[in-house]
């Protein structure tokens, strides 16, 4: 509740003769003016940029400031401009010959904020958002609220629903936690902005109602829900999905359902909707499940208009590798019942390694099976080919034509959400993904000819700092790929912590222009090397990641400087100044 505290701030004298005053009252400089018969009291920075509005042009009750002319309403501070923003105004009283301003702090701030983030996700106007995102991660700590916001939005107003600009969000609210306290709010406005982008003209989407209750049980929808994918009926899925939400269908079930369903056929849009699937289940893993009925069914045109591997050439021929997944898939039923017998801890990591990254994908279906006979958990081997897909961007040779990179970075991606995904809600119809990914590594086996060599680090000084620096200044220079790798690599075999090798890889990931890919690529990189334990394989892992980044900076870093105007305003900075 607001409560109001008015401070004596200039004679009615002195402004009657001037007509308009700039007062310093509690820290906040307001332009106090007497426009036709009336007080009225507002920031004197325009929103926009911060030029002072003192300078402006006031008429009928209008004030357009002079350097972009954004319009303003004296009396409430309302633009009429949205992308400058409403600029603040202040309750005025006059008692004799004193002007009183009250400066009070105003009410529900975040609900402000958060307001003024719907506005600018709305018009997609990146300002708008970055000063949104500033004010609530500072006040916040976090990023649950912006996150929350971003979601809603992106899952409502995007007709074809869940694209890359919900997953470019959820990405970054993954990275929050490596991120330097500086970068955190950098990283949402990314996101958010890319929500915004994605949602830009596009008529907003009209979800499906569930089945009027008390529907069929969970087994049967999932069942219908399948079979309805499988002939692109959009809407009937979306129904049966819909269904279970608001049937109660707890998260392991529903992740259940839609996993099955990413890999009924091979390999959906170069792996797109598993990993959309999956980050739609982070995002929900941090705002809450309760969001999950206005969220999920986001994803189900994505999974009914995918492009499946059996009719791709390259997964037909010179070799039928659907006829080898087939055969494979026959057979593993049998190896998860006979790896469940067994009492003992899979030791095979090592060995499988190279078969993944061989030339024989028969041979490699049959590792993944032998694998699961000797009792290796579904866990454990998506670790292993998450890590094999890395390895093909730690060896991609820069001979090769840079839109390559994203053929490996596909893989890659694809293979943590199978991994992630198995941690989440492991099941036999999941397990096809990992062979899957493992032929998606098969077919990029050419993009390691010639294989770049992994670089080394020898044992030395821990000048850790000084390493960092010269890592971000290798991403400053392009074609710098080698190099980035070869530094990732002295930094980690020198002892130092890693905690601020990925809070830098991270600053340099968001001081860039956004990129999906890349942004993708350093979240997977940063997940599965969590997860990974031999630091020699982690240092890979992180290495993947150098060189994915460094392959794809410098850019022009546009996207940042509105992201600094805006918070060198936060901070009351003078812009219009030359420093």
């Amino acid at each position: 509740m607001k409560t109001s505290r008015f401070v004596k701030a200039a004679r009615m004298a002195d402004l009657e003769r001037k007509g308009c005053m700039v007062l310093q009252v509690e820290g906040h400089t307001i332009a106090l003016f007497l426009h036709q018969g009336s007080l009225y009291a507002i920031d004197n920075r325009c929103p926009h940029m911060g030029f002072p509005l003192d300078r402006g042009t006031l008429q009928d009750g209008v004030l357009t400031c002079h350097w972009h002319h954004a319009r303003f309403d004296l009396a409430s501070g309302g633009t009429f401009d949205p992308w400058a923003d409403d600029v603040r105004s202040f309750p005025v009283r006059v008692e004799g010959d004193e002007v009183w301003i009250d400066p009070s702090p105003r009410a529900d701030e975040q609900g402000r904020q958060l307001q003024r983030l719907e506005d600018g996700l709305q018009r997609n106007i990146r300002l708008v958002i970055a000063k949104s995102v500033i004010a609530l991660v500072e006040k916040e700590g976090g990023g649950h609220e912006p996150l929350r916001t971003g979601l809603s939005f992106g899952a409502r107003f995007r007709r074809d629903g869940w694209s890359m600009g919900l997953t470019i969000l959820t990405c970054a609210a993954n990275l929050l936690r490596s991120l330097h306290a500086d970068d955190r709010a950098r990283a949402l406005y990314h996101g958010l902005s890319a929500v915004a982008q994605d949602c830009d003209g596009q008529p907003p989407r009209v979800p499906m109602r569930p089945l009027p209750m008390p529907s069929t049980g969970p087994d049967s929808l999932k069942r219908w829900f399948r079979r309805y994918i499988e002939v692109r009926d959009a809407e009937g899925a979306e129904r049966c999905l819909a269904s279970v939400l608001r049937g109660g269908g707890d998260p392991a079930q529903v992740a259940d359902l839609l996993f099955a369903a990413a890999t009924d056929h091979r390999y959906l849009s170069t792996g797109h909707v598993l990993d959309f699937t999956n980050k739609a289940l982070e995002a929900l893993d941090t705002v809450g499940w309760p969001h999950a009925e206005a969220v999920l069914p986001s994803l189900v045109l994505n999974y009914a208009t995918a492009d499946r591997m059996e009719e791709s050439n390259a997964w037909r021929h010179p070799v039928d590798l659907v006829a080898i997944l087939h055969a494979a898939f026959d057979r593993l039923p049998e190896a998860l019942e006979a790896g469940a017998r067994r009492q003992v801890v899979w030791g095979g990591r090592t060995a499988l390694i190279p078969v993944l990254l061989g030339e024989d994908p028969r041979a490699i279906a049959d590792a993944l099976l032998t694998a699961l006979r000797e009792g290796a958990t579904l866990q454990a081997l998506g670790g292993a080919v998450a890590y094999a897909a890395a390895l093909r961007i730690a060896r991609f040779h820069t001979a090769n034509e840079f839109g390559d990179w994203d053929t490996v970075l596909h893989t890659f991606t694809f293979a943590n959400a199978v991994f992630q995904g198995l941690r989440r809600a492991p099941s036999p119809e999941l397990a096809r993904g990992l062979f899957d990914a493992a032929m998606s590594i098969y077919l990029d086996r050419f993009l390691n000819v010639p294989v770049a060599r992994l670089p080394e680090g020898g044992p030395g000084p821990a000048q850790d700092r000084m390493m960092l620096d010269e890592l971000l200044t290798t991403f400053d220079r392009r074609h710098q790929v080698d190099e980035a790798g070869l530094l990732v690599a002295r930094y980690l075999a020198s002892g130092a912590g890693a905690g601020p090798l990925l809070a830098t890889l991270g600053h340099a990931l968001f001081r860039e222009d956004r990129d999906f890919h890349t942004i993708q690529a350093l979240e997977a990189a940063f997940r599965v090397y969590a997860l990974t334990e031999d630091p020699a394989e982690k240092a890979h892992v992180l290495i993947a990641a150098a060189r994915y980044l460094a392959a794809h900076a410098p850019t022009p870093r546009a996207q940042g400087q509105t992201f600094q105007i805006a918070y060198r305003l936060h901070r009351g900075e003078r812009i219009y100044e030359e420093t």
